[in-house]
């Protein structure tokens, strides 16, 4: 497993100074193997390299190229798969079992393939009615055309890295950019692995794509501020997109960010219960390091305990431990900072008087491995930190509501709004909740949104704008408005 180099204007290499980081297993704490560090210089190669690509070859007018070697590297990957999950389970901490959905297979599938396609559907062009915009008598045929925006510098976290690059990379490179992307360094391998896949087995040009690695963060902040970079599309966390957000003003460059969440999991009075409160455990998947798991549990009131009860069981119930066991759901969190960061958040939980009523701690049975135990909160307020706050790990908030009004204010009572769940017997009744509920994305009754052609993003400090679907090729591109006189 794992390639050391990175990808830089068509070739494989080392960086500018050979320096080298560690990437670790965090179920294990041992070192998988080495990743080359770029520098600020490096970075500034690989910008360079885009700029050239995109200025001076046809990449961004030939569509059936584009085409042609996204679908290349849909092929190489593919080719690689299996090698690609054991990597990720790896250095991710992913349990195998998620790597069957959206770990790996569901992107897969089609994150790279729906984009090529839409390159001969997408409506590059539309017409206007002729006009004579000032009364001169000068009718004007006008057209409004859809043209790439340039040099991508794309940013992508740890959590769901390779799932994350591919529903940015598709849309990028079929909107006819190139792009220089940076990959998390607590799981480099499934980017240097992409980068050997692109060099070795695709006809992607020179510069198109950059992949570099580097345990700098500020080296990332290069694209950011660099002239030569015309947008950046980031997914992490709310308090580092603010930074990209205030960087990027100073070249006035457009952001595309997919940020944080503190999602609802809003269970009606009218709901099947013993179906619907035992699911809310599904926050502990992959340790719950989604930015879109529902991690506030919403019950009515006047039925609390019994929720709280069934939620308890289901969490004591989770199997947790080795991600390579297809029985565990629950892997590690990514790294020694994140863990602290959740028990951190635990602690605070109870400061503030939530119970803890499973859970809390590190687990005595897993001596190895930055591992946090299934936590269940009860008798939380919506003002507390923990029911405010992302906290990136397997912990469940339970919030009493009385009545559907007050369910929707709680709901909304957040910086976020990214995603959520809404379970009733009625419909009609949850559809019409859900057109109040303020987030990017909402399932009724366990439908599943989730797609390469369903636009994904957040309301409020959420985020700004949408990856995926139409609206995630259109903000890859520019809008331009031309006119002719009429024959």
């Amino acid at each position: 497993m794992g390639d050391r180099r990175m990808l830089i204007d068509g070739k494989l290499v080392d960086g500018e100074d050979g320096r080298v980081f560690d990437n670790v297993n965090p179920a294990t704490e041992e070192v998988l193997g080495p990743v080359a560090d770029a520098t600020r210089a490096d970075m500034a190669r690989a910008i360079a390299a885009a700029r050239t690509a995109f200025d001076t070859t046809d990449w961004s007018t030939d569509h059936q190229r584009r085409k042609e070697v996204i679908l290349q590297l849909q092929a190489a990957i593919e080719s690689e798969k299996e090698e690609l999950r054991a990597e990720l389970v790896a250095e991710v901490g992913c349990p195998v079992l998620s790597t069957w959905g959206p770990q790996l297979d569901a992107p897969l599938r089609e994150a790279l393939v729906w984009p090529a396609e839409m390159i001969e559907r997408f409506p590059w062009s539309r017409d206007l009615e002729p006009k004579d915009a000032f009364g001169m008598g000068i009718v004007a045929e006008r057209q409004v055309w859809k043209e790439p925006i340039g040099v991508v510098g794309v940013i992508v976290p740890w959590n769901f890295p390779i799932e994350i690059i591919l529903n940015k990379l598709g849309p990028v490179l079929a909107m006819g950019n190139t792009c220089v992307l940076k990959a998390a360094p607590d799981t480099p391998w499934n980017a240097t692995r992409l980068a050997r896949l692109i060099a070795e087995h695709t006809d992607i040009p020179p510069g198109v794509v950059n992949i570099l690695n580097s345990s700098d963060h500020l080296v990332g902040e290069e694209l950011t501020t660099s002239a030569l970079v015309d947008m950046i599309a980031f997914t992490g966390s709310t308090a580092t997109g603010r930074r990209i957000m205030e960087a990027a003003s100073a070249t006035l460059k457009p952001v595309f960010l997919e940020l944080g969440g503190k999602s609802i999991n809003l269970v009606l009075d009218d709901a099947d219960f013993a179906t619907a409160i035992p699911s809310s455990a599904g926050v502990c998947m992959h340790a719950g390091q989604g930015c879109a798991m529902p991690t506030r549990l919403m019950v009515p009131n006047a039925r609390y305990d019994e929720a709280v009860e069934l939620a308890k069981a289901a969490f004591e119930a989770m199997p947790y431990g080795d991600p390579t066991d297809p029985s565990n759901f629950q892997g590690p969190q990514v790294s020694k900072k994140q863990q602290e960061r959740v028990l951190g958040y635990i602690e605070k939980g109870r400061q503030e008087g939530a119970r803890v009523v499973t859970g809390g701690g590190r687990p005595a049975h897993l001596p190895k491995g930055w591992f946090v135990e299934p936590t269940l909160f009860a008798g939380v307020d919506n003002q507390m930190t923990i029911a405010q706050e992302e906290i990136f790990g397997p912990v469940l908030v339970v919030i009493g509501y009385d009545g559907d009004d007050d369910a929707v204010r709680i709901a909304n009572d957040s910086a976020y709004g990214l995603s959520g769940m809404i379970t009733s017997g009625d419909l009609d009744r949850a559809k019409g909740i859900a057109a109040r509920v303020r987030t990017g994305t909402l399932s009724i009754n366990g439908g599943q949104w989730y797609g390469a052609d369903a636009p994904f993003g957040g309301y409020k400090q959420s985020g700004i704008g949408r990856q995926c679907g139409i609206e995630g090729l259109e903000i890859f591109t520019q809008t331009k408005t031309v006119s002719w006189p009429v024959a």
